[in-house]
């Protein structure tokens, strides 16, 4: 049997507001002020993120191609690691109580609505970005290059290494904006509200179209915080993370309301 899910009616769909740059920097702040009330779990989510960076980068370890394409597209994952620090800074701005078992338990429950299937969508966005990439590495490298960059970094000096690089983060950065404008929202309403995945999904978009400036400017932000974190070897996301995640939180509760 085909398990169907009802759109809510319009009444119940949040309408959508106006962000500016004041609103970023205060999401920012409330961010910062959430990780410094509750630093274990923040501590807590980004390092299962950090664990699952370096196995991945391990499965590739040898492989110069694989490294590089793994580094630039894992951040992709990170709004859905961030899910629990959605439900942390929920908690925090209803006042309830920091608990680790309801903290992990909404997260568990999670696994029977929406959100696995905004992570299915993040996963196969993940998948695609891995082939797409070591596809572009073949084809600006070309097989001469593939007996040494095995072994050297060297190559990505060359002129046809930094073509790549240059062509991996341009297309790199059009695909991680297209996901951050389909999960910027999403998630944090899937976790908040009774609403199935696609119209959740077609409200960020629709939030991020509506105010694209200010929104260009914070996934600019988010990736130039992550690459950088990215440096050394991963842990700089263990505060990174968590920052990020929280502010997402409350840019969500600035540019969703209900209505009246």
């Amino acid at each position: 049997m085909t398990q169907t899910v009802d759109t809510p009616p319009p009444s119940q769909i949040p309408l959508i507001g106006t962000l500016g740059m004041a609103d970023i920097f205060a999401a920012l702040k409330a961010g910062i002020y959430d990780f410094r009330r509750a630093p274990q779990f923040g501590l807590f989510f980004s390092a299962v993120y950090v664990v699952i960076g370096f196995g991945l980068i391990t499965l590739g370890a040898g492989h110069v191609s694989w490294v590089l394409a793994t580094s630039l597209g894992f951040p992709l994952a990170a709004p859905f690691a961030a899910v629990g620090l959605y439900e942390v800074s929920r908690r925090l701005e209803n006042g309830q109580p920091l608990i680790w078992r309801d903290v992990l338990g909404v997260v568990w429950q999670e696994r029977t609505r929406q959100i696995p299937w905004m992570g299915a969508i993040i996963v196969i966005y993940f998948l695609f970005w891995t082939f797409l990439a070591h596809m572009l590495f073949a084809l600006t490298m070309g097989l001469s290059a593939m007996r040494n960059v095995m072994t050297s970094f060297d190559v990505f000096l060359t002129a046809e290494g930094l073509r790549m690089i240059g062509l991996e983060l341009i297309v790199g950065a059009v695909l991680a904006f297209l996901l951050f404008a389909m999960t910027v929202v999403s998630l944090p309403l899937l976790l908040e509200k009774e609403i199935d995945f696609i119209t959740a999904m077609l409200l960020s978009i629709r939030t991020v179209a509506s105010n694209l400036i200010v929104m260009l400017i914070w996934a600019a932000m988010i990736a130039i915080l992550s690459l950088i974190a990215l440096a050394p070897a991963f842990l700089g996301l263990m505060v990174v993370l968590p920052v990020l995640g929280h502010a997402t939180w409350h840019l969500y509760r600035r540019v969703l309301y209900d209505p009246v």
